[in-house]
């Protein structure tokens, strides 16, 4: 059994309408969901397949992050798919330096997280203090990288050059692969 707290504001999308979402959950994961909406605290109980149930905990965190629930459930597709969370917190000073690396991370009109998700191919997204990233592990670390690199505070356009050569090797390898198999 695992444990997952996830904001209070978040509750309703894991619930869902009448439960809905948990209900669904529930039976693709082969997990059990024990919600406390008073703290947000979520039980994640696997109770059947147990390679299905390793991946409840972290649907209910990737909800918890800020993803719409049919997002978090392409962590079910196949093993490939992951999630993972950058923590900005830990890569600020304090609560305006969050906020500017947080505006550099969505860029304006949000385009610089479309940018990360269109030529990462992962679903990316930014709530709170963290960013999320939901993709094959290639994806997930391209995101990562350009992540750290605005943290660090690179030129939006380095960073937008990077993110297009990983894009095209993604592609490359992609394609070398069908063809040595197919």
């Amino acid at each position: 059994m695992k444990h997952v707290t996830i904001p209070g504001d978040r509750i309703g999308a894991l619930i869902g309408d009448g439960g809905e979402t948990m209900r669904e959950i529930e039976s693709r994961a082969e997990v059990r969901l024990d919600i406390d909406s008073e703290t947000g605290s979520v039980k994640v109980e696997s109770v059947g397949d147990p390679i299905l149930g390793l991946k409840g905990p972290d649907i209910v965190k990737a909800i918890g992050r800020g993803f719409a629930p049919e997002d978090a459930m392409r962590l079910l597709e196949d093993d490939m798919q992951m999630f993972e969370m950058v923590d900005l917190d830990a890569a600020t000073r304090n609560k305006k330096d969050l906020r500017r690396k947080k505006g550099r991370l969505i860029g304006e009109d949000g385009r610089t997280r479309e940018l990360m998700e269109e030529l990462s191919g992962a679903d990316v997204v930014i709530y709170g203090s963290t960013l999320g990233a939901i993709g094959k592990p290639e994806q997930v670390d391209a995101v990562r990288s350009a992540t750290e690199m605005i943290l660090d505070g690179a030129p939006h356009g380095a960073v937008y050059s990077f993110l297009e050569r990983r894009h095209n090797e993604m592609k490359a390898n992609d394609i070398s692969y069908t063809q040595r198999t197919g």
